[in-house]
């Protein structure tokens, strides 16, 4: 059976087992192909943890292909966290890397993604559409208003990701009322390149895909960058507001609710 002909299964983790497989999918992408690294990993199992894992649902998309008792057979994932459950346990994962407090004075129902990974082998096919698929299930159901999460660009070089920060900045910039700004201690403004200056092609070419993504989807950025030295990434905060997506995006959603009935 080849990539494209596998018919992906999608769930939440229902055990610790599940949490290892997605952990393990997490290690081989942040840790093994992008050069990660942190306090909670298990290099002698390969495993990326930290300390929230258990307080989070974590969305899989499975290879039917696997044995269940293999940890490998997790391809893609997504953590996801709702705002009434952060107020339980005190945080998001974001706080560490961004002020959210225009987030949380909206009063709205906020859902942070985070640790979003599809293995290499699974890219460019059917594996992020399900996985979005799934995602927007979760949102109907929760009646989330507001996603929101760090992506990464590899590398903490400023310098070489000069287009694309700027590109950001200058035309994807959250509204003021809804805009997170990074944390003091390592805010790395945005704007290094005059709008006028700014080659859209360049700037996009050097984009990761799942900003582009976002991005077409409607999406904003917080104000400033974060540089992640351990982890060996360059984050920026995006957020979507599903009251004021784009009508590409609505139509998505609305499809799908209306198949659910």
């Amino acid at each position: 059976m080849t990539v494209a002909a596998l018919a992906y299964e999608t769930r939440l983790a229902s055990d610790a087992r599940d949490i290892r497989a997605s952990q393990r999918l997490r290690y081989r992408v942040f840790v093994e192909e992008l050069g990660g690294d942190g306090p909670l990993i298990d290099h002698e199992n390969r495993l990326e943890a930290d300390e929230l894992d258990p307080l989070y649902d974590h969305l899989m998309l499975i290879d039917p292909t696997k044995d269940p008792d293999d940890l490998d057979r997790v391809v893609g994932a997504y953590r996801l966290l709702r705002s009434d459950r952060a107020a339980e346990v005190g945080r998001f994962y974001c706080d560490a890397e961004y002020d959210l407090a225009p987030l949380r004075a909206s009063g709205r129902r906020l859902l942070e993604l985070g640790r979003s990974c599809v293995h290499p082998d699974h890219r460019g096919g059917a594996a992020m559409l399900m996985l979005w698929n799934a995602l927007a299930d979760y949102v109907l159901a929760h009646e989330i208003d507001i996603l929101f999460g760090v992506a990464s660009f590899h590398g903490t070089d400023i310098e070489a990701l000069r287009a694309p920060l700027s590109w950001l900045h200058h035309h994807h910039l959250a509204p003021e009322a809804l805009r997170p700004r990074a944390q003091a201690a390592h805010f790395q403004r945005m704007d290094l390149v005059p709008m006028a200056e700014l080659d859209r092609r360049a700037a996009m070419g050097q984009m990761p895909n799942l900003i582009k993504a976002y991005l077409r989807l409607g999406g904003f950025v917080g104000e400033g960058a974060y540089v992640d030295h351990p982890f060996n990434t360059t984050d920026v905060l995006l957020l979507m507001d599903t009251k004021a997506m784009s009508e590409k995006h609505r139509e998505f959603y609305t499809r799908r609710a209306e198949g659910r009935g």
